[in-house]
């Protein structure tokens, strides 16, 4: 009877271990994430699985065309996945021709998939604050993202993590390139 007792409790500890772990881990680590959409094709695709790396902007700040998961404003159980465009300080702004010009210079990137047609809140200057980040999704055309009001610019309180790993599908397993 001893000995079954010393095993309950030997396989309890080892569990409680093992949720401690992992809880810790999903918390202050890294969270997997599901990709809903198309807002950053050719990026990351609808139904793509992201280990979203939590610690990285604990020590460092996000630097610009990092892809970035932060939560909705307005439903903290939807999460958005978006690229970072202006920096804390910068001025953004896109003209009528889809161009985006961080401080008065056009931004030279390769991220989005056509011309912007809209540029919503961008169409006149944003500045940023000091920690404010301006974010697009790489289907410009298609997503939700800073020139929304109802998105609008994202405090770096507010980022979750740096998309990390695409973990599923399979055949697309990789690291994820930021630059």
């Amino acid at each position: 009877m001893k000995k079954i007792a010393k095993e309950i409790l030997s396989t309890s500890l080892y569990l409680l271990v093992v949720l401690i772990v992992t809880y810790l881990i999903v918390q202050y680590v890294g969270q997997r994430t599901e990709v809903v959409g198309s807002s950053m094709e050719t990026t990351l695709s609808d139904g793509d699985n992201l280990i979203v790396d939590k610690i990285t902007y604990r020590f460092n700040d996000p630097k610009r065309f990092d892809i970035i998961v932060f939560p909705y404003q307005y439903d903290k159980n939807t999460f958005y996945i978006k690229r970072i465009i202006g920096m804390p300080g910068e001025t953004v702004r896109i003209d009528e021709k889809g161009a985006i010009y961080i401080n008065g210079e056009i931004l030279q990137e390769s991220y989005g998939m056509e011309v912007i047609k809209s540029p919503g809140l961008a169409m006149e200057e944003i500045t940023l604050a000091e920690d404010e980040y301006f974010v697009l999704g790489d289907n410009r055309n298609n997503s939700s993202d800073s020139r929304d009001a109802s998105v609008g610019n994202i405090h770096k309180k507010d980022i979750l993590g740096k998309a990390w790993i695409r973990i599923w599908p399979l055949n697309k397993l990789e690291i994820l390139d930021h630059q």
